[in-house]
């Protein structure tokens, strides 16, 4: 009786266990197998666009900060061509880049959206959190489009608000 309560007792310790977890992810996107090969003269226009990324929000002063979970979506609204993304690079508030999230360029089908999960207990980023996007398209056809969902959730008060990505030079 006393080994059963043992491993019982065990096997609830064991599963009480929490498996450390990645701050940022994408879901269930692997970039790797998005890989695009893009060869030169390819006649593709070449442009940038910024998106506002909030980690972090001021809560009843400038000394306390409210943690915030933050989706990236990343759209291809045309609805006929591709679009490729050379870059995907995530910046703090100080302008200090914390993670490119692939190395080869990538592609987006026709209308598909994949997304970037900032964790609420990601706090890199901070009250100014920036992403650069890098992309590539086929001429006179629709730029992709960046979006930004920020939300949290404290007892019933829940908090949400959005940001659109602008093209840069």
């Amino acid at each position: 009786m006393k080994n059963i309560f043992i491993i019982i007792f065990s096997l609830l310790i064991l599963s009480a266990c929490k498996e450390e977890q990645e701050l940022s992810s994408v879901n269930p996107i692997n970039w790797n197998k998005r890989t695009a090969t893009i060869k030169p003269n390819n006649n593709l226009v070449s442009g940038a666009s910024h998106l506002s990324v909030y980690s972090q929000i001021y809560s009843y002063t400038e000394h306390k900060k409210h943690g915030l979970t933050a989706t990236i979506s990343i759209r291809n609204t045309d609805r006929k061509d591709t679009i490729y993304l050379n870059n995907a690079s995530y910046y703090d508030t100080h302008g200090k880049l914390i993670r490119s999230y692939f190395k080869k360029p990538i592609y987006l089908i026709p209308m598909e959206t994949v997304e970037i999960v900032i964790d609420e207990t990601d706090k890199e980023g901070g009250t100014g959190g920036n992403f650069v996007f890098d992309w590539m398209i086929k001429p006179n056809r629709n730029e992709p489009l960046f979006e930004a969902v920020m939300i949290s959730t404290s007892g019933q008060q829940g908090l949400s608000f959005t940001t659109q990505g602008v093209k840069i030079h």
